[in-house]
C-alpha cells in the first residue's frame, strides 16, 4: 500500500511521480525534520522551485510560512498551491519558493482584483461621498470574514506586470482627496485590521483645515502603511479643455497638475510618487503621455469593474463605495474571478 500510495500510476505527470519517490525516501529514512532543499523541476511553462515537507506536530501554515517562506502572512501560498485550508501531522506538502501561476489564466477562466475608492468618512452623518464609520468597520470586517485580503498597489502591479503571485481574493483600498474622515475615522480602523490603503491626494487641498489633511497627518499615514499617491494639484479634469483655452494652453496646464503633485508629494514626504487616481475618473492620450514622461507606472479610472492582469496599467478600473450601500451592495464590487473565457 506504500508502495501504490507514493508511485501514481504510469500515466500521470512525471512531476507527481517525482514528488511521490521523494517523500517515500523521507518516510523510509525516518525523516523526522521538513528538508531545507529545495528542488527545480522543468515544466513548458517554466522552472518551479520547491520544498517538499511532511508536517511534524506544532506546524501550522503560518509556521511553515515564516519558516521556509520569510513571512508568516505568506501562508496562503502554501494553502493556494496544495489546495488546503489546514494541516495535519505527516501530511505532504509543496512549498514554491518562487512565484507561480502568476496569471491565474485557465480553460475555466481568470483572477480579476477589485479596487475599491473612498472619498470620506464620518461618525454618524451620511453623503453619497461620506461612509460611516460603522459601515467602513462592517465592510472590512466582511472582507475579514470572507477571505479577502486586502494587498498594495505595488502588489497589483507585480501581478499586473506578471512579476507575482497575489492571494486568490485579493483586493485594494483606496481612497481619494485628503479629507479629515480619512485620518479620524478609516486610519484607525484600517490600522484595527492591519489593511494597506493609498491615499490619493489633491495637493491644494492639503492645508490642515477643519475638515482636511495636514501634511503632518498625510506624512503620519505614509509612515504608517497608508500608501500616499498623486490626485493631481488642483482637482482639473485632465479630459476636458475649458471654454476658449487655447490646446497649447491647456497642454501645459495638464502637465502642470501633474508635476506639482509630483513634485509636492515627493518633497513633502521624501518618497517617489508612481501612481495617479484621475479626477472624475476621466484621461486621454495626452494625460498618459505626460504620466509616463513623468515617470508613472499606472494611473485608475473609476469604471466599476474588476482588473485581470491584463489591463491597461493607465486606465485600471476602481469601483467608488458610496454612502449609502447596504453591506449587500458593497459586496456586488467584490469580483475576484471572471469566466468571461467561457462565454
Amino acid at each position: 500500500m506504500l508502495v501504490n500510495k507514493f508511485f501514481p500510476p504510469a500515466g500521470l505527470p512525471s512531476f507527481s511521480r517525482i514528488l511521490g519517490m521523494f517523500f517515500l525516501v523521507l518516510i523510509l529514512q525516518g525523516c523526522a525534520t521538513p528538508p531545507a532543499r529545495v528542488v527545480h523541476m522543468t515544466r513548458p511553462e517554466g522552472t518551479l522551485s520547491f520544498i517538499p515537507v511532511i508536517v511534524r506536530f506544532g506546524d501550522t501554515l503560518p509556521s511553515l510560512a515564516a519558516k521556509y517562506l520569510g513571512d508568516a502572512d505568506k501562508s496562503w501560498i502554501i494553502a493556494d498551491f496544495n489546495d488546503v485550508k489546514d494541516i495535519s501531522p505527516g501530511q505532504e506538502l509543496i512549498i514554491p519558493v518562487e512565484p507561480f501561476d502568476k496569471s491565474r489564466l485557465s480553460r475555466k477562466g481568470y483572477q480579476t482584483v477589485p479596487i475599491l475608492t473612498y472619498h470620506n468618512f464620518s461618525e454618524s452623518k451620511e453623503g453619497l461621498m461620506v461612509v460611516r464609520a460603522s459601515d467602513f468597520a462592517a465592510q472590512m470586517q466582511f472582507l475579514k470574514g470572507n477571505g479577502y485580503t486586502p494587498i498594495t498597489l505595488d502588489e497589483l502591479f507585480g501581478f499586473l506586470q506578471y512579476r507575482q503571485n497575489i492571494p486568490p481574493k485579493a483586493v485594494v483600498i483606496t481612497i481619494d482627496d485628503g479629507w479629515r474622515g480619512v485620518y479620524d475615522i478609516a486610519y484607525p480602523i484600517l490600522k484595527k485590521f492591519g489593511y494597506p490603503a493609498t491615499l490619493f491626494v489633491y495637493t491644494d487641498l492639503i492645508n490642515d483645515s477643519r475638515k482636511t489633511l495636514s501634511w503632518d497627518m498625510v506624512a503620519e499615514l505614509d509612515k504608517a502603511g497608508i500608501d500616499v499617491q498623486c490626485h493631481t494639484k488642483t482637482h482639473r479634469n485632465l479630459n476636458r479643455v475649458l471654454d476658449h483655452e487655447p490646446f497649447q494652453q491647456y497642454a501645459a496646464e495638464i502637465e502642470r497638475e501633474i508635476t506639482e503633485c509630483t513634485e509636492i508629494v515627493e518633497r513633502k514626504l521624501h518618497k517617489r510618487v508612481k501612481y495617479m487616481a484621475y479626477p472624475y475618473g476621466e484621461t486621454n492620450k495626452l494625460v498618459i503621455a505626460f504620466l509616463e514622461k513623468n515617470g508613472y507606472q499606472g494611473a485608475f479610472t473609476v469604471k466599476r469593474r474588476s482588473n485581470p492582469f491584463f489591463m491597461d496599467p493607465y486606465a485600471l478600473n476602481r469601483s467608488m463605495i458610496y454612502g449609502d450601500f447596504s453591506l449587500e451592495t458593497f459586496k456586488k464590487n467584490l469580483e475576484t474571478y471572471s469566466n468571461e473565457a467561457l462565454r
